[in-house]
């Protein structure tokens, strides 16, 4: 407060208010009566207004209306300068009544007074606003207007306002809104922030071609798969550059900015609905907790570090064996996010030693184990990896949750876990079973609630298709594709973590809960779509070339056993069931033999093993 005093800009503002409640004080005189007043209005004039004034500058400090910078005014400052001259008027009236008992004075000057100042003090307000813009050269000149990138928007709603209002609002950035495009029959015409709703997306060709556009701005966040397709095909038909809004599920802070504007990618087009999260149930898990994250530097485990901080956990614990993936979350984190609540610890996650001495000393309260090695070709080639990275390490991260009293263990599985025809699917098969293991046993898992979450592909992950043929079409093709039949389930990061959240907060322990993944979608079919978004046509330009199914490779996965028991739950995309009873003794004496043959490279000792644990895994060759 005594900083504003010595800023002269506070006291300009200050004494402009004062002479625009003399003002509006008068000018309500002046309308009451006709423009004529004797001696006697302006000696009521001279009485009242010395107290009105610090009455309503007092109600003004209150509201923080001099704690603003008038620069950036919005609605909720305006709604704010409703607020205090509505109060500063009761008050008035208020004291009229009580010191005066309103003998003499007129009602409707004091109603007329309340009404102009309100009119006085958010236009100066206003236009304190728009010299800054104007004054300060955020708004462009003409030669200036003429040198920036003309774009067309599709989209006329609030995404597209904001977006146009930051564009006029920053002179940094090189774009002019020309127009908007809509198939809302009663936006078309329609103007928003001056410029004209000026068709159809049908029409998209032709306006953009009139408007002389040179660059195109998808902002339908919530755009389904077809619709996504459609806009995508209107934009590629004008021949000019196009660019999107990310969806829902990917905006973290629900803000929505120029700065987010990106290159379509495949997760639009397969346009998944937003995912309806449970804030105050997932905050109970993670809000003032520790959170450990395990493979934090990973696909999966750095978007649940993204997503975890949204609910502000007193500490986020960052364990990953890979330096350069870790380094990348931590500056993430820090300079993205400016979170800075972390610890990053660099190490492998079945070191008992390290993880006697991480539980210790910031003992987790919720444990999201993401780390595993996924690639089903590499681990073939190499399952004793596997059993280490993804079998040894998860007991011994369980046995440390237990002794150590952690409240929530969420594991993260995979839909090859379902009858496994892959040394990866056959491991984290195992990990769940493990996980029903310890809660079925004789003490069950003491304090801890455990639960596995099974799902899908998710796009841009590690080992994804989708960078490989992002590559290979850029060196000109073939894209080269398995099969023709073979088919994937689907979904984009941001959706996968979020459901993991949401997941964490339903289990009670032992659930294996199932993310529904929708519609599977044609390996193929993918292929000749990434091709056409990066402007080529598919089998004329790019070759698609099939070359056999990878080892350890299936047509198709799938989320559930015949016979599992799946059951819905309270919320649409999650699943749950409860797998069968395994006995922990026998499971663990598997798994040192698992471990002694896998030190021996031993990989047909590998695979029977784990054949014997896993019944219904069916190597393949």
């Amino acid at each position: 407060m005594l900083r504003q005093f010595k800023n002269p800009r506070f006291w300009a503002v200050l004494v402009t208010d004062v002479i625009l409640m003399a003002a509006a004080h008068l000018i309500a005189y002046l309308f009451r009566f006709e423009g004529h007043l004797t001696g006697v209005e302006w000696g009521y004039i001279r009485d009242v207004f010395p107290w009105l004034v610090l009455l309503k500058i007092g109600t003004f400090f209150f509201f923080g209306l001099y704690r603003g910078m008038w620069r950036y005014t919005g609605i909720a400052d305006l709604l704010n300068i409703c607020k205090a001259v509505f109060t500063s008027w009761l008050l008035t009236l208020g004291v009229l009544l009580i010191a005066f008992r309103f003998e003499g004075l007129s009602r409707s000057v004091f109603l007329m007074d309340g009404f102009f100042t309100l009119v006085f003090i958010a236009g100066h307000r206003l236009l304190i606003r728009l010299a800054y813009q104007w004054l300060g050269g955020q708004v462009p000149d003409s030669s200036e207007r003429r040198a920036r990138k003309k774009i067309l928007i599709i989209g006329a709603g609030d995404t597209a306002e904001k977006l146009t209002r930051e564009i006029r609002e920053n002179r940094a950035l090189p774009y002019r809104v020309v127009g908007f495009i809509d198939d809302d029959p009663v936006r078309i015409g329609r103007l928003i922030h001056n410029i004209p709703v000026l068709g159809a997306v049908v029409d998209l060709p032709e306006i953009a071609e009139k408007v002389a556009a040179d660059e195109i701005i998808i902002a339908v966040p919530s755009a389904r798969a077809a619709q996504m397709q459609r806009l995508v095909e209107q934009c590629r038909a004008t021949g000019l550059p196009f660019k999107t809004l990310p969806t829902l599920g990917e905006i973290i802070d629900d803000k929505v900015s120029i700065r987010n504007i990106r290159d379509v990618s495949y997760r639009d087009l397969l346009g998944r609905a937003p995912v309806r999260l449970e804030t105050d149930r997932i905050g109970g898990v993670i809000s003032d907790r520790v959170v450990l994250v395990t493979g934090a530097g990973g696909s999966i485990g750095s978007e649940l570090c993204r997503q975890i901080i949204r609910f502000k956990p007193r500490l986020l614990l960052l364990l990953d064996a890979s330096e350069f993936n870790l380094y990348q979350i931590e500056m993430e984190l820090r300079h993205e996010y400016g979170f800075s609540d972390y610890r990053a610890i660099l190490g492998q996650v079945q070191e008992d030693r390290l993880l006697d001495h991480l539980f210790a000393e910031s003992p987790p309260d919720t444990v999201f184990h993401a780390a595993a090695y996924k690639h089903v070709p590499m681990l073939e080639h190499n399952p004793w990896e596997a059993i280490d990275n993804n079998v040894v390490a998860t007991r011994r991260l369980v046995q440390a949750a237990i002794d150590h009293k952690v409240e929530r263990f969420i594991l993260v599985s995979t839909d090859k876990a379902v009858r496994p025809s892959n040394v990866m699917g056959a491991t984290k098969r195992m990990t769940e079973k493990i996980m029903q293991a310890v809660c079925a046993g004789v003490d069950g898992c003491g304090a801890t609630r455990f639960m596995a979450v099974r799902f899908g592909n998710v796009l841009g992950s590690s080992g994804s298709v989708i960078p490989l043929f992002k590559r290979q079409i850029e060196l000109g093709g073939p894209v080269t594709v398995t099969d023709p039949e073979i088919t994937r389930y689907f979904m984009s990061i941001e959706e996968a973590a979020q459901l993991i959240l949401q997941a964490a907060s339903m289990g009670e322990g032992g659930e294996i809960f199932i993310l529904k993944m929708g519609t599977p979608i044609k390996i193929a079919q993918m292929a000749r779509d990434l091709i056409r978004l990066c402007g080529r046509e598919p089998d004329t330009e790019i070759e698609v070339r099939y070359i056999g199914l990878r080892p350890g490779e299936k047509l198709y996965e799938e989320l559930i056993t015949e016979g599992e028991g799946i059951v819905a739950t309270g919320h649409e995309k999650i699943m749950v069931l409860r797998g069968e009873e395994c006995d922990l003794g026998e499971l663990d004496q598997a798994i040192a033999d698992l471990a002694r043959v896998a030190a021996a490279h031993d990989g047909d000792g590998v695979r029977e093993g784990l054949r014997q644990v896993v019944p219904e895994f069916m190597p393949q060759g």
